[in-house]
């Protein structure tokens, strides 16, 4: 009889569902094991007073499902991958991503209207330093809101009153059943997604041939270039998921086209660059793009964010 294998995930509505979608699929396989869900807190989860792109370090959300995992309490992690670190914790492997969910952000307005229809002053929640950015790009006359808390716990802000509209990951809404809480879909050329957005990552440890061998075959081939892509291009910027540059990979036949834009903070500055190249050269399309966007002005833009969260942090 084969091992149980145990799933570790946050314990949020949408990582719940993250889990849950990992666990159906193990179960569909010929043979497979048991499974059961770990729920991990974590300090991401726990420290919800503080804006996400202050936070110290890189692994805000997943180095206590990475410390549960090294320590076999569980043996893989289901995480949104956009939240994780393009350089692993010694001793883990990204053994496979699901297929992509729609990548690009929502705009979720109380009422009707959308980015463009919004009134000045109106009051838009967002905890991302990307979204923000290029938000203060395309309507500097709105005033943000530092926004946190799971899905459903942001619409419910919104729907209380406390902002006019919040900016949310389409993926998210969709996996939660909230597609119809979308206003917009906000476009990709002037709103480029998080790294990575809208897809899940599994994790086991290195020398776990045993649950590799049941996680493998869940790798979605297009969506593991894509990440590749997007993920090379973050880690050539040595940035986490808290900084003001978006990504999106595409897949056609034997050819991966990367498009990247990043923007300084009060919007002023806007650069994107765009390039392709063959699917088995993911990760070095990825540093070549970085390299152009820093070229084009992009240094600036990390280095300015940079300086204010390391000001937010001392």
């Amino acid at each position: 009889m084969s091992k149980l294998i145990r799933i570790g995930t946050r314990g949020s509505a949408l990582a719940l569902w993250q889990a849950e979608e990992t666990a159906r699929l193990i179960k569909a396989l010929p043979g497979a094991p048991g499974v059961e869900i770990v729920v991990i807190k974590t300090r991401g989860d726990l420290q919800q007073d503080i804006p996400l792109w202050a936070t110290p370090g890189k692994g805000f959300f997943t180095a206590e499902l990475d410390r549960a995992q090294l320590d076999n309490e569980v043996d893989i992690v289901v995480h949104s991958l956009k939240d994780l670190a393009t350089v692993l914790t010694e001793g883990l492997v990204l053994t496979a991503v699901l297929e992509r969910e729609d990548s690009r952000d929502a705009l979720v307005v109380r009422g009707e209207g959308d980015l463009f229809s919004l009134p000045k002053g109106a009051r838009i929640g967002t905890s991302s330093l990307r979204r923000r950015a290029f938000l203060m790009h395309m309507r500097p006359d709105l005033v943000q809101l530092e926004l946190r808390g799971n899905v459903p716990t942001r619409v419910k802000k919104l729907d209380d009153g406390a902002y006019d509209a919040i900016i949310l990951a389409t993926a998210g809404l969709k996996r939660l059943g909230l597609a119809n809480r979308i206003s917009q879909h906000l476009p990709i050329q002037d709103f480029p997604n998080a790294v990575a957005q809208g897809i899940v990552g599994i994790c086991t440890r290195a020398d776990d041939a045993a649950t590799q061998q049941w996680i493998k075959p869940l790798d979605h081939a297009a969506t593991r270039i894509a990440a590749e892509a997007e993920r090379g291009l973050l880690r050539r910027l040595e940035g986490g998921c808290q900084v003001p540059v978006g990504a999106l990979a595409t897949v056609h036949g034997a050819s991966v086209s990367l498009y990247a834009a990043a923007a300084t903070l009060d919007g002023a500055t806007f650069v994107a660059t765009q390039a392709t190249g063959p699917v088995g050269e993911a990760e070095a399309l990825g540093r070549r793009v970085a390299e152009d966007l820093l070229n084009k002005g992009g240094t600036r833009v990390l280095d300015e964010a940079n300086a204010r969260r390391q000001a937010a942090m001392t």
